[in-house]
């Protein structure tokens, strides 16, 4: 495989027995893998970085300690005394149950019951810091359960402080009263599936054709004054082509869409067998991709690498729609290497509640009291602008039995809450992964 080079050292899993496993991270031709060995089920490669981004510029500020943290993780995993990072979201699986039936999905549910309302209740009671807690209700598909708009209130009256519903859209499109109560009891907030602009992107990761579904389902949000966030699974193959033509087509439908937050597809869930390295879309490429397709709308000088989680595991940028452009507010030599510190996990909820907050209705931009037309060049208007167009570009690059690396689990602020306690999201997964 030509030079070799060991850049860092790290703990993975064997992705057949799920034994922890020593791996390295290699460099090869400009390319990063890691790569580990598993004694009973032998060697195992999986590409992490292609070289479109300077990876080691990129991670300058991680940090990693290279010690591996417990020496039980991930097994019977969960926030224990090596985890380096608090909860920022928690994740609360309300259903198995789902109304489309995906090729990917994270889950791999078995149609189990839904737990009660009861049952729901007391987990939010238990997980909710009252005023800081951001949780999302997530499954299976939640509004296949006709009591969301209870739970919602439920999250609400335990204390969270903001309550985010991630949804295929498809009954948010059809049943608006259903999204009227949801918007009364409380629902700040939608992460919407939306795999690109074309309907055949649907139709191959969804079995459906569903854009016009996902427009619906955006149109009904907005009446009620209810902000989408638009998320993509990135397929090598299927949508990566696309990068561009979603971010243009949300900038389109601000201030009803206030982001767009890609998934590079994870081997887990419903495909648990691993791919071979061309089936992955690494999170460099996803960078390169979106300054080749965007047409000079983002700029990667304006895209920070996450540090709140390992900057491996995500981006964030943060930009105002503007009439005539999309004006950034954050730039990464700027970011500096303490953005997130002392406290990461509290200025990224705090990062988050910015976006997840319901803002007043817009209806028009507003003209200036002498004039016809809005001052878009004066400081008023802009401050008003980001308060009701603020936008986000981000990416969460999660982890499957290949690529999972013990020092990104330790600093994971995304956490399941099961039986009781707080998982991280690639943990919690993972532990769901086995052969067919």
């Amino acid at each position: 495989m030509g030079d070799r080079e060991i850049i860092r050292n790290t703990y993975s899993v064997c992705p057949v027995c799920l034994k922890r496993l020593p791996a390295s991270y290699v460099r090869i031709k400009g390319s990063i893998y890691m790569q580990k060995e598993c004694p009973d089920h032998g060697g195992f490669s999986t590409v992490i970085w292609r070289g479109h981004v300077d990876m080691d510029d990129w991670t300058k500020n991680a940090g990693e300690t290279g010690d591996g943290g417990n020496p039980n993780c991930p097994n019977d995993c969960g926030l224990c005394s090596y985890h380096a990072q608090d909860t920022c979201c928690t994740l609360l699986e309300v259903t198995d149950r789902c109304n489309l039936n995906c090729r990917f999905c994270f889950a791999d549910n078995k149609g189990s019951p839904d737990p009660t309302l009861e049952q729901i209740r007391l987990w939010l009671n238990r997980l909710a810091k009252p005023g800081e807690t951001l949780v999302q209700l997530s499954g299976g598909e939640p509004t296949v359960r006709d009591d969301l708009p209870q739970i919602v209130a439920a999250a609400k009256e335990a204390g969270c402080r903001y309550v985010q519903l991630n949804s295929n859209g498809i009954r948010l499109a059809g049943d608006k009263g259903y999204l009227e109560k949801l918007a009364r009891a409380g629902l700040s907030f939608v992460f919407m599936q939306f795999d690109g602009t074309e309907d055949a992107i649907h139709q191959k990761l969804r079995g459906r054709r569903l854009l016009k579904v996902k427009q619906r389902a955006i149109d009904n949000c907005a009446e009620y004054n209810i902000g989408v966030t638009l998320v993509p699974t990135l397929v090598p193959g299927i949508n990566t082509h696309n990068i561009g033509d979603i971010l243009k087509f949300a900038v389109s439908r601000s201030p009803a869409v206030r982001g767009v937050h890609f998934q590079p597809v994870s081997y887990f869930g419903r495909i648990p067998e691993l791919p071979a390295d061309d089936m992955r879309f690494t999170l460099d490429e996803l960078l390169f991709g979106i300054e080749e397709q965007a047409g000079g709308l983002i700029k990667l000088e304006n895209i920070i690498p996450s540090r709140c989680n390992h900057p491996l595991c995500g981006f964030h940028g943060n930009f105002v729609v503007m009439p005539d452009r999309l004006v950034p507010l954050s730039h990464r030599e700027q970011a500096g290497e303490g953005c997130c510190t002392p406290t990461p996990a509290e200025k990224n909820r705090a990062f988050i509640s910015r976006r997840w907050q319901r803002q007043p209705q817009v209806q028009n931009d507003k003209p200036c009291c002498c004039s016809n037309e809005p001052d878009i060049n004066s400081m008023e208007y802009f401050l008003q602008r980001v308060k009701t167009h603020g936008f986000t570009v981000t990416a969460m690059a999660f982890q499957d039995a290949g690529n999972i690396d013990m020092e990104r689990l330790r600093r994971c602020s995304l956490h399941v809450f099961d039986k009781d306690r707080f998982v991280p999201f690639c943990s919690y997964y993972l532990s769901r992964w086995q052969k067919p």
